[in-house]
């Protein structure tokens, strides 16, 4: 991945919340094409990191630099954010396929009306989606994965560099798990994707490289495994909290 052209580089970057320190010295650089895990204890910085890239948290030192399709340095970065999924109000009356327009509005009316050409973008991302047939359904009738679903798709719409998701495995059950995340490396081939997530068995499994944050950030190259961070960090051997692959086994609280 090391060989691919550099999206984000993210140099010795510390963010604090008043007196409290969230991020130190953390240095990350995000390539084309990769599929980056984010991983960490709860409170250890991770959507710091993702809000830290969007640009939605001031700095306290270092510095986040995006690059075009050149490798040339850019004031922004085309980026399509989902974040947890408990931020969105699904009683909201709104049709799958509106959901998904939304995320052409960037600068534009509410009243605004997708061109033709767009509706045809919106029908192409429900396809890779696999949600066609829901375009008309209301977005407060749909099943859990459904709904990230279309919440992927509206984040998809706009065609980014980067997609960061935030959790997205949260709320929805395990069939719509195993499904996401192989939508996921479908999209991997079309742009990058950061995954912000608590589930290291399923994040072990779908990502190509690992970053272990916990104020200080910690990188492991093609999902090198990073037990002896984790046992450090978590006071909790790998193997009892990791599924799928990797070991595993069920013991009493420790």
């Amino acid at each position: 991945m090391q060989d691919s052209k550099p999206l984000i580089n993210i140099a010795n970057i510390s963010v604090s919340y008043g007196t409290t320190p969230a991020l130190q010295d953390v240095t990350l650089t995000v390539y084309e094409h990769d599929f980056l895990g984010v991983i960490g204890p709860n409170g250890g910085g991770k959507t710091t990191l993702v809000k830290a890239i969007l640009g939605l948290v001031p700095l306290q030192s270092g510095s986040i630099t995006y690059y075009d399709t050149n490798g040339q340095h850019t004031a922004k970065l085309n980026i399509g954010y989902l974040p947890q999924y408990s931020s969105f109000d699904f009683r909201f009356p709104i049709t799958v396929s509106e959901v998904v327009s939304a995320g052409l509005l960037s600068g534009k009316s509410i009243f605004y009306h997708p061109s033709r050409t767009q509706r045809q973008q919106v029908d192409q991302i429900l396809s890779l989606m696999e949600i066609s047939e829901l375009a008309d359904r209301s977005i407060g009738e749909l099943s859990g994965g459904q709904r990230q679903r279309v919440l992927m798709a509206r984040a998809l719409i706009g065609q980014p560099r980067l997609l960061i998701l935030d959790e997205p495995s949260t709320y929805i059950d395990t069939d719509s798990q195993e499904q996401l995340y192989r939508l996921l490396h479908t999209i991997s081939e079309k742009c990058a994707i950061l995954l912000v997530s608590h589930d290291i068995g399923a994040v072990f499994q779908a990502v190509r490289n690992i970053a272990c944050v916990n104020r200080t950030l910690h990188y492991h190259p093609a999902s090198e495994p990073a037990a002896h961070w984790f046992e450090h960090e978590m006071g909790c051997p790998l193997e009892l909290v990791a599924h799928g692959q990797l070991p595993h086994r069920v013991l009493s609280a420790h």
